[in-house]
């Protein structure tokens, strides 16, 4: 396991194709997460507690955004909840559509920042983010 990541090993009985041998040992990388403090780490990993203050129908979409962002190797994976690249502060982020008016804002947290060489940041190649909200649409 590389060290600050989370990861999976699967043993592949098929990659001669791809390495040329008979069996290979294949390592993903996922996505780490982070959050801002506490109150939110608690808020999307207790279920009651998002039921108690999203409701529901939020609470529950919250929970599949956040299993989906750690089944993610990286933030360009993600495809459910139309990300969307925004501009809030001098840190590009990201927010994520969940239900009724709310939605999941992150940025990336890594000590240097993975760009483009336009300076835009390459999220193929961002691999930790930090949570930074919950909350309603044009906040």
């Amino acid at each position: 396991m590389c060290r600050g990541f989370r990861s999976r090993v699967w043993n592949v009985a098929n990659c001669a194709d791809y390495l040329g041998r008979e069996s290979c040992l294949v390592i993903i990388i996922l996505l780490e997460l982070a959050f801002v403090n506490k109150a939110l780490r608690q808020l999307c990993e207790n279920s009651a507690k998002a039921n108690r203050e999203l409701g529901n129908g939020v609470a529950d979409r919250l929970r599949r955004r956040v299993a989906d962002l750690r089944a993610a190797t990286c933030v360009s994976d993600l495809l459910v909840g139309t990300p969307e690249e925004i501009s809030r502060t001098d840190q590009p982020q990201i927010i994520i559509d969940l239900r009724n008016g709310f939605q999941i804002r992150f940025c990336a947290n890594h000590n240097t920042v993975p760009k483009h060489e336009s300076g835009a940041i390459d999220w193929s190649k961002v691999s930790r983010v930090k949570i930074l909200a919950i909350e309603t649409k044009n906040v």
